[in-house]
This record gives C-alpha cells, structure tokens and sequence, in this order.
C-alpha cells in the first residue's frame, strides 16, 4: 500500500496565515491526477507543529475526501514526544479514515531506546492501522537504532520506517536484518535510487510536491529493476532535489511551488521565507528543469 512514490503534502497558507483549504483541495488533485502512489499530510514537510489540532484534522480530512477519487491512500502524520496525545491523534485519524499512520520519533526530549519501544508499541496497540516509524535523527535529536527497529517490527501492525537517518550504511543495515516483509522507504528524495537498489520500497517526497508524474516513475523504475532508467529521471531533476534543501524544509519547496503558481508564498513562524539570493537558486533551479514555463496558469 505505501510503496513507490508518496507525497510530503506541503500546508498552503492565505496571507492572512490562515488554512488555505482550496488550494489544498487543488494542490491534492494535481497529485492524484500526477499517478502518485500514496499521500503524507501533517508531517514536517507540511509544517505540522504549527497547525492547530483543529487544522492538522481539517488537512487529514481533505486529503481522504480528494484522495479516495482515485484509491489513493492515505499515510496521516501523526507523531509528537507526548505519547497519550498522539495515540489519541491516531485514533482520530483512524476513525476519519486514513490509511496508516507516519509516526516520527519523539523530539527534544531525548528518550532511551526502551523508551521509543514504548512509545511507538502504545501509538500500535490503540489502533488497528499499519504503523510508518519516521526516524530522522537530525530533526528529532534521537535515532532509533536498528535492534529497536528489529523489536518494534514484530508488532504486528508496525509495517515499515521512513528512513531520513541520512547514513547509507544504517539504511543497509536495517535493510539486511529486517525481513523483506519490514517496508523501508527513503525519506530523502537524493538517496532513494541507493536505498532502492538496496532493497528499500520508495520513498515518501518532498520534490513530488512539484513533480509527482515524475517521482512516481522514478520508483517505479526502480522498483522494475530499471536503474538506468530511474537514474536519468534522477540526474535531469536533481538540481530541484539539491535546492529543496538549501534552506530548512519546506521553505525552498513551498518557495518553489509559489513561483509555479501553486500556492501563495506564506510561512508561519518561526519559518520564513527563502534569503533574496536563495530565491534567485530556486527560480534558477527551477528554468533548468522547465518547470517555470506557463506557471501563471497553474492554479
């Protein structure tokens, strides 16, 4: 269900900061329309510490309404470092209907290895929905090693981990001493051909926010055994990938969207907007991979 390519859903924002949820209806069509595989609302890419709880359940509900056109699934974020609330929030979703849940390890305060066990055995055992760990140790201050992992996929219902560790050799690890069943996916868009060919699933995207059809080939490729393939589609759309990341996500991405037409340039602090010359490199970025061409009509 969540293999290939899967969507980081940026947030759109009004300029008066609030939800846009037109735009998000539209930004959701264009991702179904664009084949993609499955959808992540509410995770960092879609600025989900600073949504409401009231807005992060309007986001999930949107999604599922415009996702199920087409049978898309939905992978709901819903991680935080208090345990009882976000249980409670994946029961929500559970019962709006998504489809899994991405569960990222606890931030800032920093638990032992036995402690994100429990963490994420509680998160499993209050729903019936397979469960994504989400390990992305330079965000969270914490990584879950590959003997927690081991423990936590035999729980039945903890099916996979979005890898964002950023060490290959970690991503090899887990890949060789989990069972093939265990998904992993990429949660870096530059490193998924290396984890794909060595045996990971796909990847949850965020450079899919601006080309789904794209990404979605590129994993599928992949996951066809055709590296040649997946590789040219990487080497053409990597300068995007590279300028994603020139500021923290998802300023350069929503940045970019902005200058397609996607959505209206508006963060909420503490993000702001892209540095003018930073700017400059994601429009650049953007011409050499023509995607600046008929942006006016996007939306």
């Amino acid at each position: 269900m969540f293999t290939g390519c899967g969507t980081a859903l940026v947030t759109p924002f009004r300029s008066d900061l609030s939800l846009d949820e037109e735009t998000l209806r539209c930004l959701v069509h264009r991702q179904v329309d664009g084949g993609i595989n499955f959808l992540v609302p509410c995770g960092t890419t879609g600025e989900s510490p600073t949504l409401t709880h009231a807005e992060q359940r309007r986001v999930v509900e949107i999604t599922i309404e415009e996702a199920r056109r087409k049978n898309v699934p939905v992978l709901a974020g819903a991680g935080g470092n208090n345990t009882s609330e976000v249980v409670e929030r994946a029961k929500e979703w559970q019962a709006m209907g998504a489809n899994g849940i991405l569960s990222v390890c606890p931030y800032y305060n920093k638990p032992t290895q036995e402690g994100l066990y429990q963490h994420f055995k509680a998160i499993a055992a209050a729903i019936s929905l397979p469960v994504v760990l989400y390990n992305i140790g330079a965000r969270t201050g914490v990584n879950i090693e590959t003997s927690t992992v081991k423990r936590l996929a035999e729980i039945e219902n903890i099916i996979g981990v979005k890898e964002a560790s950023g060490s290959i050799s970690q991503m090899a690890t887990v890949l060789g001493t989990l069972p093939e069943s265990f998904l992993v996916v990429s949660g870096d868009d530059g490193v998924t051909i290396p984890l794909m060919a060595l045996g990971g699933r796909g990847l949850i995207s965020v450079v899919s926010n601006q080309i789904p059809a794209e990404m979605t080939r590129l994993t599928q490729l992949c996951l066809a055994g055709d590296f040649i393939g997946a590789r040219a589609i990487h080497r053409r759309y990597f300068p995007l990938m590279e300028v994603n990341s020139i500021e923290t996500n998802p300023i350069p991405v929503k940045a970019g969207m902005a200058l397609m037409g996607l959505l209206e340039p508006v963060y909420r602090l503490p993000l702001v907007p892209p540095k003018p010359e930073n700017l400059e490199k994601i429009r650049r970025a953007l011409e050499s991979v023509g995607l600046m061409q008929g942006a006016h009509a996007a939306r």
